[in-house]
């Protein structure tokens, strides 16, 4: 099939998006299609549209069915479609309603939509292998990576207030790797950087290079507010590494209900708390890193 993929991000951007349309273009070329990414969409030929995010892939959405109405549509959904745009925006639900299938990143984004769309879509859990090799820390380090690009909705610096909250005689190491994508944010990192000594900012660094220092860690953390189905922790399941993440939807759909390593969202102490159990709880973490995944999510939605 001739597949065209459409993204809001543009090329060479690092934005989520971008990174996860790529990957996805190269997955279906090794089905043996075609793929042809683009932020938009003007009649050029294909025999399946892929619209990531309803919202901001509406425009391309719209004249492709005005085109060619009887052609396949799939729209798969982002944290922020599933948790923010589809309460309030038209446009969204519209492409949602066009769609001939939607792809979830997690089953419980299923309790997002609307009931009569439910049975359309189709949660597909993102795939990762295992880092060819491992970056370890320094010895006498609890290595603790952060996988985010600095932006309000990952909560980026609350791992760094966490830090605060640690013992004094914590060998906690938070290494944060993410591109700021505001000056305002850069020098709020670098704040961070200068008052809190366990926090380290090292800003974008190249994906191998990324999946190594993480396969070298103890743990991944993700503070997001929302998300549709980070990747992150698919990462670092495959990298054999721990997670530790906020209480959401996106990666309790993952992760399983009763998984251990969850904290409620914003809450720096209990995150605190949650750091130090690992490093001091020997049995505690190796449970977390002994954990699969849930039946649960081989379930449709």
């Amino acid at each position: 099939m001739l597949i065209r993929l459409i993204t809001p991000a543009p090329a060479g951007s690092f934005h989520g998006n971008r990174v996860t349309a790529s990957r996805w273009a190269r997955l279906l070329r090794d089905l043996g299609h075609r793929v042809r990414i683009a932020q938009d969409y003007r009649g050029e030929p294909c025999d399946l549209l892929v619209a990531l995010h309803a919202r901001r892939s509406y425009e391309a959405v719209s004249f492709y069915k005005k085109q060619r109405p009887g052609a396949p549509l799939i729209v798969a959904l982002t944290g922020t479609d599933l948790y923010g745009d589809l309460r309030k925006s038209r446009n969204a639900r519209m492409a949602l309603e066009w769609a001939d299938a939607l792809v979830l990143l997690q089953p419980l984004g299923a309790a997002a939509l609307p009931a009569h769309l439910r049975g359309k879509a189709r949660a597909i859990i993102q795939s990762a292998v295992k880092p060819v090799r491992a970056i370890h820390a320094p010895r006498g380090e609890f290595r603790v990576c952060v996988l985010a690009h600095l932006r309000p909705v990952k909560d980026p610096l609350l791992a760094a207030a966490a830090c605060r909250n640690l013992p004094d005689a914590s060998r906690i190491r938070v290494l944060h790797l993410g591109r700021a994508l505001t000056r305002g944010m850069e020098k709020k990192a670098r704040k961070e950087m200068a008052r809190e000594p366990r926090y380290r900012w090292l800003g974008e660094v190249p994906r191998p290079r990324a999946l190594s220092i993480l396969a070298g860690s103890r743990l991944l953390l993700l503070t997001s507010r929302l998300e549709g189905g980070a990747n992150a922790v698919s990462e670092a399941l495959a990298a054999g590494v721990p997670v530790l993440s906020s209480r959401i939807p996106g990666s309790i759909g993952i992760l399983g209900d009763g998984y251990p390593g969850f904290f409620p969202a914003g809450d720096a102490r209990a995150l605190a708390r949650l750091l130090d159990r690992c490093e001091s709880d020997t049995a505690f973490y190796r449970r977390l890193r002994d954990l699969r995944f849930q039946s649960s999510i081989r379930r449709r939605p």
